[in-house]
């Protein structure tokens, strides 16, 4: 079912001006009835400015009074808001994460010298200008530089950092290379684990056997190996 586009400020202003049920509105904004109860009771984590549905054109006068006649009548968007659609233009960085984009630029020219100051550009939100001082290091900051792999900046996505490479190199007739001693280190090491798992389990049959045999021992001559266990007490 479609929702209103603002849900939580539609809610908050059926609260307000209509006498429709908790769970009407709940029901038409998609939230949980205790949150349009959190709202009626003022006791939201912030104070909401409501945002009119019928001036939005998304509910008509005439549905309300359906709904506020009748309290099990399910209110029916009249229009569905228009998607959102991302507009062309360099990506949006939140203001706490900008200061990181040069760092992040840093790691990519370094790491990956085949991506185009383009690629870098769409990837992290910034201008060639940006790029090129910080490729030719006439950066204004350059001293206080460090890469940083930009997506654990948060600046962008390995997936969209691995599109962008993998574009790059197949332009440069290039492909990436498997290091084999990476892939010899890593046959070794499963090996190592499988080696001491087997002896982990053959270290635990082996007790686990010597506590049988010392258990059937005490069956037969009880005390040989504790001569003072059953002695009474003085």
């Amino acid at each position: 079912m479609a929702q209103p586009l603002m849900p939580h400020a539609t809610a908050s202003w059926l609260v307000e001006e209509t006498s429709l049920t908790f769970e009407q509105i709940a029901e038409f904004c998609g939230l949980h009835i205790l949150e349009v109860q959190a709202i009626a009771d003022d006791t939201a984590a912030t104070k909401l400015t409501g945002r009119d549905p019928i001036r939005a054109g998304e509910l008509t006068h005439e549905e309300i009074e359906k709904g506020q006649t009748n309290p099990d009548y399910k209110l029916q968007m009249h229009k569905e808001p228009d998607p959102v659609r991302r507009t062309k233009g360099p990506r949006y960085t939140p203001v706490s994460k900008r200061q990181d984009k040069p760092d992040g630029i840093a790691w990519i020219i370094r790491n990956h010298p085949e991506v185009t100051d383009g690629q870098i550009g769409k990837l992290i939100g910034t201008t060639r200008t940006t790029i090129a001082a910080i490729r030719d290091r006439s950066h204004w900051n350059m001293a206080n530089i460090t890469p940083k792999d930009p997506v654990t900046l948060g600046l962008t996505s390995q997936r969209e950092l691995d599109a962008a490479i993998a574009k790059a190199q197949k332009a440069a007739g290039t492909t990436a290379q498997t290091d084999e001693r990476l892939e010899g280190d890593r046959a070794a090491l499963i090996e190592q684990l499988r080696a001491e798992r087997e002896q982990h389990v053959r270290d635990a049959e082996a007790a686990l056997a010597n506590a049988d045999q010392e258990n059937l021992a005490d069956e037969i001559f009880p005390g040989i190996r504790d001569p003072f266990k059953n002695t009474p007490a003085s």
